[in-house]
Formats: structure tokens, C-alpha cells, sequence
């Protein structure tokens, strides 16, 4: 071959090999990552993700490649970022923080695979059975309802003078009608009244406060919801400034100052949500998936904040519980 001849050879590969390379990288899977809830409170989720994936033999940059969206706690913007997602387009959609990402990203596509994490998602229409979801969506049932009623026992077991308990709700939710009249019912079993407040917003959360300031309400109850989780460190901080012991979903809750947290190990939950995407990944379908189930719940109590409320902890709750912060 004369030299002229191979340079020009030379040249066209130069040209080809980076296409070749974009084609191979371009060619590995996608998946959707959409949260309901803000970067910096979900970002350890987000890593217990990363490690569910590694655990199903998927590990992003190698042979998989992730597009993450946040909705900072703002519902609103959920339809917009499912949409975004699906146009990627992705292998599969990971909905996480809440009912309304799940459903967003169910209204967003009927076709791409979904895993979500969410409170009865048969209600919600995104399965239709726990057993047999028989869609293109699947994942795992946060029971958050159940575990509500048994966080607002063990409050009224630390207050136990307190005759109404606070109930701060974020409107927005799909699920604060259900949570508010579970609540209504595990009350009335024990002859105790609550005051629904609503936020959805700052704003709102200090307004909500001011109505929470009333002689009979003496606790409060912190609903799930993404938005609280964001926004605990004032929560904690309101609650404090108007004497009221307070109980939060996640661990997060009582390290900031609450009196008690109550919930599922997220994640944990984000692990698994991690492994069952590797699993559609390598083609196992949504429909055939069940809906997985929690099976590690944390009770954490605070006694410094116990102690400065002048509350006594009963010996039975601190036996059950997985932390005590002193």
C-alpha cells in the first residue's frame, strides 16, 4: 500500500473510532431517576440506590447510565420531569419520595418499565395487585398508613396528658385524606382529639404553627411526606418554640431534635428499589414482579429532647427502640 494511501486510511479511522465509541457508550441502558423530594435531603437514597444497582451487576459509568430529577418537594413539577424522563427515552423509570412521583411517572408512560415506592398502590392504580401487578409498573409498598397509626400511639405513650395531638398534613399529597382519616380512627380508639394543620410551603408551615399555638394541643404529629422531611430542621425548630413534643416519619426527625421518629428504613427501601431495576434491566418484567414489602422499621427516641420537655419515657418504649439519642 503507498503511504498516501495508508495516511488516508489512517485518517478515516481517526474520524470513525470516537463515533464507534459514542455508539458503544450510547448504547448502554438509561434509567430514570425521579424523586419527589430535594437533591440534599435525598442524596444519601440516591447511594443506597447507586448500591442496589452494583448489587444486580450494574454499575453506573460501566454498563449503565443514570438521569436524575428532583422535584425539591414540589409536586407540581413531577408531570413535567416524568415527561422528561420518558422522552429520554429510558430503559426504565424510578419513582421514589412519594405517591405523586409514582403516578406522575404512571400517567407518563404505559410502555417503559416503572419502579416506584409508594402507599397502596393498588388504590392509586398503579398495580393491579400486590401479587400480580400486571402492568408496566412495580415496586414496593411503604405501608405508610399502618405505620402512622403505630407512630401516633407511641406519641400519645411519651405525652400521654395530652388530650389533642397536632396533625400537620401537606394538602398536595394524594394520600393526607386517607392519612387524616386513619388518624381520626387510631384517636378515637383512645379517646383523644386531633387539629389538622396544612402545609405545602414555608409560608404555610408558619401559619399552621400559629394554629397549633392553642392551650389543648399538646403534641404534634408530622405526617410523611417529602416536603416535611426537606423542611425538619424548621419544623423541629417551631415545635420547640411552642413546646410541642413532636414525632417525624424518618430517623432524620429525631436527629434533628424531635421526640421520636417512626418509619421504614428508607434506605433500605432504596437498596431494594435498586435491585428489582436490575432485574427488569435484565428482563424480567414489572408484571411479573411483586410488589415487594418493608421488613426493617426504626424506632429512634430522643431523651435530650424528652428531658428539656420534662417528659418521662416509659421503660416498655425505650426497650423497643433501635436508637436512644442522649
Amino acid at each position: 500500500m503507498r503511504r498516501r494511501e495508508f495516511m488516508a486510511g489512517l485518517g478515516g479511522a481517526a474520524v470513525t473510532w470516537p463515533l464507534v465509541a459514542r455508539a458503544q457508550q450510547s448504547a448502554i441502558p438509561v434509567v430514570g431517576f425521579l424523586n419527589a423530594g430535594g437533591s440534599d435531603t435525598f442524596a444519601h437514597f440516591l447511594v443506597a440506590f447507586r448500591q442496589g444497582l452494583a448489587d444486580a451487576g450494574y454499575v453506573e459509568g460501566q454498563n449503565v447510565a443514570l438521569e436524575v430529577r428532583w422535584a425539591e418537594g414540589q409536586y407540581d413539577r413531577l408531570p413535567g420531569l416524568a415527561g422528561e424522563l420518558v422522552q429520554r427515552p429510558v430503559a426504565v423509570l424510578v419513582s421514589g419520595g412519594a405517591a405523586p412521583a409514582a403516578v406522575a411517572a404512571k400517567r407518563a408512560t404505559q410502555t417503559i418499565p416503572i419502579v416506584f415506592s409508594a402507599s397502596d398502590p393498588v388504590r392509586l392504580g398503579l398495580v393491579n395487585s400486590l401479587n400480580r401487578p400486571g402492568g408496566n409498573a412495580t415496586g414496593m409498598n411503604l405501608q405508610t398508613g399502618e405505620l402512622e397509626a403505630k407512630r401516633f400511639e407511641l406519641l400519645t405513650e411519651l405525652v400521654p396528658k395530652a388530650g389533642t395531638i397536632g396533625i400537620l398534613v401537606n394538602p398536595t399529597s394524594l394520600t393526607s385524606e386517607d392519612r387524616v382519616r386513619a388518624l381520626r380512627g387510631a384517636a378515637a380508639k383512645i379517646a383523644r382529639q386531633i387539629h389538622v394543620v396544612g402545609a405545602s410551603n414555608e409560608q404555610e408551615l408558619h401559619d399552621a404553627f400559629q394554629s397549633l399555638a392553642q392551650p389543648q394541643v399538646g403534641a404534634l404529629f408530622v405526617a410523611s411526606d417529602p416536603f416535611f422531611l426537606t423542611l425538619r430542621a424548621q419544623i423541629v425548630t417551631l415545635a420547640r418554640h411552642y413546646s410541642l413534643p413532636a414525632a417525624g416519619e424518618r430517623r432524620d426527625f429525631a436527629l434533628a431534635g424531635a421526640l421520636l421518629s417512626y418509619g421504614t428504613d428508607l434506605v433500605e427501601i432504596y437498596r431494594q428499589l435498586g435491585r428489582y431495576t436490575g432485574r427488569v434491566l435484565k428482563g424480567e418484567k414489572p408484571a411479573d414482579l411483586p410488589v415487594m414489602q418493608p421488613t426493617k422499621y426504626d424506632l429512634v427516641i430522643n431523651l435530650r429532647t424528652a428531658k428539656a420537655l420534662g417528659l418521662e419515657v416509659p421503660h416498655k418504649v425505650l426497650a423497643l427502640a433501635d436508637e436512644v439519642i442522649e
